[in-house]
C-alpha cells in the first residue's frame, strides 16, 4: 500500500518520538512499577498533545488527528512497537474501543461525564464481558443481570479479565437485561458503570504467567452486587448489547492485528541483531546458521503478508462497514495472531537463555500476547465461521 507524503511524514515523527523517549524507559517501566512511572509517563503524553501527535484516532473536533481508519492502522503498526506505544498516544485497548462505541451510541450527558475526559486521557476506562463460569467465545451465555428498580438498573455479576480495571474510571458492562426474549442476541445491553459505585468491587489483578500487572496493563477480577446505576446510563438501545460488541471488534481487531504486526517489526530486529552479533564458535555468528536463516526468511515474509492482509481488510470496512467484512475480519485474526507467536518464539530461541529473562521485552511480550489466539474470539472460532461460509459456496 503507497502512503501518502502526509502519513509518512506523521509515521516518521511517531518512530522518531518512540525511539528517543519510549524505547529507553521501557525495560524499567514494564518489569518495575507501572504506577511509580506513571509521572514519566504523564509528561511524554503532555510532550504528545504538545506536538501534536495526541489521539491519533480522534476527530480534530475532539482533539484528535482525524485519521481514517486505514491511516490509523499504519500508525498502530508504529506505536505497537513498543507495550508503552499506544498508552502515550491515548489510543491504547480498551479505551480507544469504548471511544469509537460512545462516540456512536452513547448519550450526550454520558459523552460530557465520561467520554470528553476519556479523549483528553484525563481517565482511563475498561470493558467487562467475559465471565469465569462461561465459555468467553460464546458472546450471548452471560449470567451478569441488571433488573429495573425505578430509574435504575441493578447489576448482578462477576466478571474477569477485564483489561485495566485497575486504575480505570468506568467500565462499559455487558449485562443481560431481557433474559425471556426469544432471540438469544437481543437479551444483553450494556451499560456505563463507574467504578467507584457502591457494590462495585475489583476482586484483583489477574496474574498471567505470573505477572500480575498495574494499572492498564492488569486484567481484572470484577463483581457486582445489587450496583445501582441510573436508567440513563445505558449505551445504544435495551437489548443492543451483542449488536454494539460486533461494532466495536470490527475496528478494534484491525488496531490489535497492526499492534501485533508492529510487535512483529521489532521481534525481528531483535532477532536479527542478535543472530549477527552472537557466536556459535569463534568467527561463527548464528546468522551464518541455515535453520537462522529460515526462521528470519519466514518471519520476514510472514510479517509482509500480514500487514498486506490487515490494510486490505481495513480498506473493506472503511468502504462497506464490518458487516460486509466479517470473512476478513476473522481472517487476519486467527492469522496474524498466529503470525505473532511464532515471530516471538523464534526471537526467543535466537536469544538462547537470555531470550527468557526479563532483561529483553521478548519474555513480556511472550506471556501477555499469548491472549492473542484467545481474546477477540479464540482462533478456532473464527476459522470454523470462515470455514463453514465458505463451504456453503459448495452446497450445490
Amino acid at each position: 500500500m503507497e502512503l501518502s507524503k502526509k502519513n509518512k511524514l506523521l509515521i516518521s515523527k511517531y518512530r522518531n518520538f518512540l525511539e528517543n523517549d519510549i524505547y529507553p524507559i521501557e525495560l524499567n517501566t514494564i518489569y518495575g512499577s507501572f504506577k511509580e512511572a506513571l509521572p514519566s509517563l504523564d509528561i511524554l503524553r503532555a510532550k504528545a498533545r504538545q506536538i501534536g501527535l495526541f489521539a491519533p484516532h480522534l476527530p480534530t473536533s475532539a482533539g484528535g488527528l482525524g485519521l481514517s481508519l486505514v491511516e490509523f492502522a499504519t500508525v498502530s503498526e508504529v506505536l505497537g512497537r513498543s507495550p508503552l506505544g499506544h498508552y502515550v498516544f491515548n489510543c491504547q485497548a480498551p479505551d480507544i474501543g469504548n471511544m469509537e462505541l460512545m462516540n456512536h451510541f452513547a448519550a450526550d450527558h454520558l459523552k460530557q461525564e465520561f467520554l470528553i475526559p476519556l479523549q483528553k486521557g484525563e481517565i482511563r476506562s475498561c470493558f467487562a464481558m467475559t465471565e469465569p463460569s462461561h465459555a468467553g467465545s460464546n458472546p450471548v451465555n452471560l449470567s451478569t443481570q441488571a433488573t429495573i428498580e425505578g430509574d435504575s438498573y441493578v447489576i448482578n455479576g462477576h466478571k474477569w479479565f477485564t483489561t485495566g480495571a485497575d486504575g480505570a474510571a468506568f467500565s462499559i458492562v455487558m449485562v443481560v437485561t431481557d433474559p425471556d426474549n426469544m432471540n438469544p442476541y437481543q437479551r444483553a445491553s450494556m451499560i456505563l458503570v463507574p467504578l467507584d459505585t457502591p457494590g462495585c468491587k475489583l476482586v484483583r489483578n489477574i496474574p498471567v504467567m505470573g505477572d500480575v500487572g498495574e494499572d492498564y496493563l492488569s486484567h481484572g477480577e470484577l463483581t457486582f452486587s445489587a450496583c445501582k446505576v441510573p436508567k440513563r446510563n445505558l449505551i445504544g438501545e435495551a437489548g443492543q448489547g451483542f449488536a454494539l460488541a460486533q461494532e466495536r471488534l470490527g475496528p478494534g481487531r484491525i488496531h490489535h492485528c497492526m499492534r501485533w504486526v508492529g510487535i512483529c517489526e521489532r521481534v525481528m530486529e531483535m532477532m536479527c541483531r542478535r543472530a549477527m552479533s552472537r557466536e556459535l564458535n569463534p568467527g561463527k555468528p548464528l546468522s551464518q546458521q541455515q535453520t537462522i536463516q529460515n526462521w528470519i526468511a519466514e518471519s520476514a515474509a510472514d510479517i509482509k503478508a500480514s500487514r498486506l492482509m490487515v490494510l486490505d481488510t481495513a480498506k473493506k470496512i472503511q468502504a462497506v462497514g464490518n458487516k460486509a467484512a466479517k470473512e476478513e475480519i476473522s481472517m487476519i485474526k486467527f492469522f496474524v495472531s498466529d503470525v505473532l507467536m511464532k515471530v516471538i518464539d523464534r526471537a526467543i530461541q535466537v536469544h538462547g537463555a537470555l531470550g527468557i529473562t526479563d532483561d529483553t521485552l521478548l519474555s513480556f511480550w511472550y506471556r501477555h500476547e499469548r491472549g492473542a489466539r484467545i481474546y477477540d474470539g479464540p482462533d478456532e472460532v473464527h476459522k470454523s465461521v470462515l470455514a463453514r461460509k465458505i463451504l456453503k459456496n459448495y452446497e450445490q
